[in-house]
């Protein structure tokens, strides 16, 4: 068997590895909460940044980071036939290299790396990490040790090259911008200023500066600067060997600078080194938003001493999050490795869904689940301050029951959609009640239940299916009443409407629509018959829920929204037959078109008993429908119905198809019988458990692509949203198992993922819970 890829080392979720090294698409990530963020291979490839616009180095991907020359290189010169790269990063002095012995050396967060070479007579060590007090810098601390039997005498040379600029011109525009920076040689390092953010839409005039400065450990100054890759690399050559070192020559005087590829090239004075003697060197790489903030920054980590301080602090910070939910099991690496899955969160807070080599993708934010996913972790370690969030995050609910799907950096500010596309995913609004009732148990404030909160508004309505044509943006992104005044609901409202919406908005088999996709965003092209009984599943458990939490309000009373009153059809004379897909479609179009434009801003008081057995009913009967009319009789649910409004699970035409989320989901909302739940229980290990790992995947292989369904089956099959081991969905089904009583069962879904997990020589991971592992569990 394979040796794992590392080993803890301690209690606090430290681990080493002397293998990390060899494979070259692996990354850490740094970050505090500035926030700026970076991503360091194990031989300092990567980025650092501090939203889209604003990127020191060159942005990567995954398989960018095998391929890219740009690093955070160290270079030793001893003389003209030994130049060693303390990273490892060269490519003309293979000779010495070869030599080199690696240790990577890591932590919650900080990374440090040993290299070993006895043909070179140096140790190096380099530790990386970014302050917890929230400056807006990487810490990097290179430590050369000699350890030969004579002294040594060498150049040391750090080479950064500085991309200065927002990620998109990395293919657009990528030489214009170049003409637009602005470099300056400080005493201990290169600053550069670009003059413009430069966007054909509307050029703007930039304020941010980049920098990277160096000290030894001493505070003395490099001795010669290397500001453009140009003047550092030479027109034969490039950062993998850079004539600045392998000539070893001083910079050329009065040669252009402004407007070229910015570099860092930093040579520190000529150092002797007796055996057993080390000389350490700091570097500053960041960004700031003026000079001003940058001799802040120099003055508080220009020693080792404030190096080593700020590095104690930062291992606390992190240790403190890591162990904000604390869980102690017989299995140390267990223990450790959960330290690592509660600071996930965090990391998810602060790299939203981009920002990291493997998501090289969008342009930062957070996405609406992304949001409620947040404030889940918040309620668990601080219920106190999720509550403000809470209330703000209701206000991205449209009138209609949908929502903003990405939320802004400013409180309060919602946009549309990534990619300005109308849409809305099915699942939406089943989190902002699953995060409500977890702070409401956490913290017993009903209360915020009756807390006020606007509503988001654009031209989109009737849940993207019309538009107000009446809407002004200038009106700005909040609904507002006929009086012209912003209206606003109480929380409970907003749930309320959400949910109830959706119990109207049904396809042909009387399961809610599928829209533009559910949870799985893979299932998106069935926008106009398909349906979700995944999720239809969930939106019944919320109405009970709903029921549960105002039965236990103090009031009496409940005051909703006047046009709202229809969805609440057993307390009108408009009561139908919840059977009838045609009558529900008729409340929903009727509330859709009285809520286009702005509302009338009047209440209606409606007795609290009649509004919980309002939600009862609704609930009890989608409990019944879901039991009855989507058992299979292979002896599981179907999931889905697609564009053709055909199911899309059992056995057709000879190939056994079944989702996880199509079980998960049932089984959590309490709709199976307990007949149903051993059946579906032991199906799913049947069908989809792997036989190799153990895992679950989130469904079986279905053949062929799935046009009238979503872009998941156009993937190969065992990767991403076709048939990966996903391992949220395998959590929520660990969940469902725990909660309705299969503890064993529960235990090895959830076992299975922290074996994957460790199971590094497949993995090939650091310790985390990832988003999935494909079918060769990477």
């Amino acid at each position: 068997m394979e040796k794992p890829l590392w080993r803890f080392t301690d209690n606090f979720g430290s681990f080493s590895s002397e293998a990390a090294g060899k494979i070259n698409t692996l990354y850490f990530p740094l970050c505090n909460t500035h926030p700026i963020m970076s991503s360091l291979s194990p031989d300092l490839h990567g980025d650092i940044k501090t939203d889209f616009n604003s990127f020191l180095m060159e942005p990567v991907s995954r398989f960018s980071l095998q391929n890219l020359r740009s690093s955070r290189n160290f270079w030793v010169y001893l003389a003209q036939d030994k130049i060693w790269s303390a990273t490892g990063v060269a490519k003309n002095n293979k000779d010495i290299q070869k030599y080199d012995t690696f240790t990577l050396e890591a932590g919650l967060l900080w990374h440090k790396v040993t290299r070993r070479n006895k043909k070179a007579g140096l140790k190096s060590e380099i530790l990386s990490f970014m302050p917890a007090s929230g400056e807006p810098v990487e810490l990097m601390l290179v430590t050369l040790t000699n350890i030969s039997a004579k002294p040594l005498r060498f150049s040391p040379t750090a080479a950064i090259p500085m991309f200065a600029r927002p990620a998109h011109n990395l293919h657009d525009h990528r030489q214009v911008t170049s003409l637009l920076q602005r470099i300056k040689k400080d005493k201990y390092g290169i600053i550069v200023k670009p003059t413009l953010s430069f966007n054909e839409s509307g050029h703007e005039k930039n304020s941010t500066c980049y920098f990277v400065l160096g000290m030894d450990q001493k505070q003395g100054a490099p001795q010669y600067l290397w500001p453009t890759q140009e003047g550092f690399n030479g027109e034969d050559s490039d950062l993998e060997s850079p004539n600045a070192v392998f000539k070893n020559s001083p910079p050329p005087k009065n040669t252009p600078i402004q407007g070229k590829e910015a570099m860092a090239g930093l040579r520190f004075k000529s150092m002797l080194l007796k055996t057993g003697e080390s000389a350490s060197y700091i570097l500053l790489l960041g960004i700031a938003k003026d000079e001003k903030e940058i001799n802040s920054i120099f003055k508080k980590f220009n020693t080792l001493n404030k190096i080593y301080e700020a590095l104690d602090e930062n291992k606390a910070w992190w240790h403190k999050k890591g162990t904000q939910i604390k869980i102690e099991t017989k299995k140390r690496d267990f223990d450790n490795w959960i330290q690592w899955v509660n600071i996930q969160p965090v990391l998810r807070r602060i790299f939203g869904c981009s920002f990291l080599p493997d998501f090289d993708y969008g342009k930062g934010g957070r996405g609406w689940r992304d949001l409620w996913q947040d404030c889940l972790s918040l309620t668990l370690n601080n219920p106190e301050e999720a509550r403000k969030f809470l209330i703000n995050n209701f206000c991205g609910v449209r009138i209609d029951g949908s929502n903003a799907t990405i939320i802004g950096k400013k409180p309060g500010e919602f946009i549309a959609d990534r990619n300005n596309i109308a849409r809305v995913w099915m699942d939406h609004a089943i989190w902002p009640l699953f995060t409500t009732q977890l702070y409401i148990h956490q913290s017993a404030d009903l209360r915020i239940l009756l807390q006020q909160a606007t509503y988001f508004k654009d031209r989109q309505s009737a849940r993207s299916k019309g538009q107000d044509l009446n809407w002004d943006p200038k009106e700005g992104n909040r609904l507002k009443a006929s009086s012209g005044r912003i209206y606003k609901g109480t929380i409970l409202e907003h749930l309320l409407i959400e949910n109830l919406v959706q119990f109207f908005n049904v396809g042909a088999h009387n399961f809610i629509l599928l829209e533009g996709a559910d949870w799985n965003d893979g299932l998106d092209m069935a926008r106009e018959h398909g349906e979700s009984v995944a999720f239809s599943s969930m939106y019944a458990q919320n109405l009970r829920t709903l029921a549960e939490i105002i039965e236990r309000l103090p009031e009496k009373k409940l005051a909703i929204l006047k046009e709202a009153l229809p969805l609440f059809d057993t307390l009108t004379s408009q009561k139908i037959d919840y059977s009838k897909v045609p009558a529900k479609r008729r409340i929903l179009e009727k509330y859709f078109q009285s809520v286009k434009g702005r509302v009338s801003g009047k209440k209606i008081i409606l007795d609290k008993k009649k509004v919980i057995r309002d939600l009862q009913d609704k609930a009890d009967w989608m409990y019944s429908h879901i039991r009855k009319d989507a058992w299979l009789k292979e002896g599981f649910f179907n999931g889905y119905y697609d564009n053709r409004k055909q199911k899309v699970e059992g056995n057709i035409g000879g190939v056994m198809r079944m989702t996880l989320a199509g079980q998960a989901f049932p089984l959590l909302a309490g709709i199976a019988t307990k007949k149903q739940a051993s059946f579906l229980i032991k199906n799913s290990k049947r069908h989809l458990k792997d036989k190799v790992f153990g895992g679950f995947h989130l469904n079986t292989d279905f053949k062929e692509e799935q046009l009238n369904l979503g872009r998941a089956f156009s993937f190969i099959y065992g990767d991403k949203e076709n048939g990966a081991f996903f391992n949220h969905m395998c959590v929520m089904f660990t969940y469902a198992l725990y909660k309705q009583g299969p503890v064993k069962e529960g235990y090895e879904v959830i076992n299975s993922i922290y074996k994957m997990a460790l199971d590094t020589p497949n993995s090939k991971i650091y310790p985390c819970l990832p988003e999935y592992f494909n079918a060769q569990g990477r």
